[in-house]
């Protein structure tokens, strides 16, 4: 089989707003070390020939370099990112080698992925060119409109977790786009270029660190 050159594109361009404190929730320190960097290691392991790319706010950058010397953090480099996730994302695609076959766009604060997620998705990936992981839902839904709120049928529901993979070439080109709103994932943007996406399984436990009850929750599945 001919080798693959997979480029790996971490987003952690938060401000963390909504978990409070002095610094975004990305440099958080979540079981001994900062959720960044747990993300950052976690990748290296799964992918040890990937190239890593974070994508941070520019103002963090220097930041993340000097707390990230303190830790033992897999190599990666830094880029800056953008206004809106969509330019955070195509600054990291932009900032990878050319001959890159498969793209990983991952959040930085889900920082309790597994290696099997990660090899699993890419498997999907190579087999269909565009994957995401996806779990059930197990709480009921209700839509809310202006007459009040009615129940949904959740078994054709999904929620969809990180990380996205994709041939880079189907990734590249759609990032082509223009900004859109609608653009809440790689997926949406590369669906949006005509391009069916794969779902595989995700995990229960590959939460994205948001809020200080997020915190608590990462630190207990680490202690487990």
């Amino acid at each position: 089989m001919e080798k693959i050159n997979i480029g790996v594109v971490i987003v952690a361009g938060g401000s963390g707003t909504r978990i409070g404190g002095a610094i975004p929730k990305q440099f958080m320190i979540v079981g001994g070390e900062p959720i960044l960097a747990r993300t950052i290691n976690t990748f290296a392991e799964a992918l040890p020939a990937a190239e890593i790319v974070v994508v941070l706010p520019e103002a963090h950058i220097q930041f993340w370099k000097n707390l990230a010397a303190r830790f033992d953090v897999a190599p990666h480099r830094t880029v800056a990112g953008g206004s809106e996730r969509f330019y955070s994302v195509k600054a990291g695609i932009s900032a990878l080698r050319e001959d890159t076959g498969l793209i990983a766009v991952h959040d930085g604060v889900r920082a309790l992925v597994s290696k099997k997620l990660i090899i699993r998705t890419l498997q999907s990936a190579i087999e269909h060119g565009a994957a995401i992981p996806t779990i059930a839902p197990v709480d009921s839904f209700r839509v809310a409109t202006c007459e009040g709120s009615h129940p949904i049928d959740r078994s054709s529901l999904r929620i969809v977790q990180t990380p996205q993979i994709f041939d880079a070439k189907i990734l590249r080109n759609a990032y082509q786009a223009e900004f859109d709103p609608s653009f809440t994932d790689d997926a949406s943007v590369v669906e949006k270029a005509g391009v069916k996406v794969a779902l595989c399984e995700g995990e229960r436990s590959n939460i994205k660190i948001t809020t200080v009850e997020d915190i608590a929750i990462a630190e207990a599945l680490l202690a487990q």
